[in-house]
C-alpha cells in the first residue's frame, strides 16, 4: 500500500497533518473520521506503520491487542459501550481499505445492520 513517507496516518502520528484527536498513548492514536458513517466514528491506529492487518507479524501481537483495548476505551469514553458498537478492520482493496496504514474503525450511536457493505 503506502510507505511511511507518504502515509496519511503516519503524517497524523508525526503531527504534520491535523486531526481531531481524542485519545493518545505510547503506541496508539484515536481520532474522529473525517467522513463519519455513524454518529460516533473514530479511527484507532498504531503509531508504528503497518500497511494492513495482513502485514502484521507475530511480534505485533501485543500492539494488535493494544488497538482493541484502545477501541474499547474509545467506546466507553464516547458513551456507546453499553448500547453497543462495531469495530471494523478493512484489509486490502477488496476488503475496502482506503488508507495504507492499519486502522480500526469504532462505530456506534445508531443500530448497525448486517451484513455490512
Amino acid at each position: 500500500m503506502s510507505s511511511t513517507s507518504d502515509c496519511l496516518f503516519c503524517g497524523i502520528v508525526e503531527g504534520r497533518i491535523p486531526s481531531n484527536l481524542i485519545r493518545e498513548d505510547e503506541r496508539t492514536l484515536a481520532f474522529r473520521d473525517i467522513d463519519p458513517q455513524a454518529p460516533v466514528h473514530v479511527l484507532v491506529i498504531p503509531k508504528k506503520h503497518l500497511s494492513s492487518l495482513d502485514d502484521a507479524a507475530a511480534e505485533d501481537g501485543a500492539l494488535l491487542g493494544d488497538l482493541m483495548l484502545t477501541a474499547r476505551e474509545v467506546a466507553r469514553s464516547e458513551g456507546i459501550a453499553e448500547s453497543g458498537f462495531r469495530t471494523v478492520v478493512n484489509t486490502g482493496d477488496e476488503g475496502g481499505q482506503t488508507v495504507g496504514h492499519l486502522h480500526v474503525h469504532v462505530l456506534g450511536g445508531r443500530s448497525m445492520t448486517w451484513p455490512p457493505g
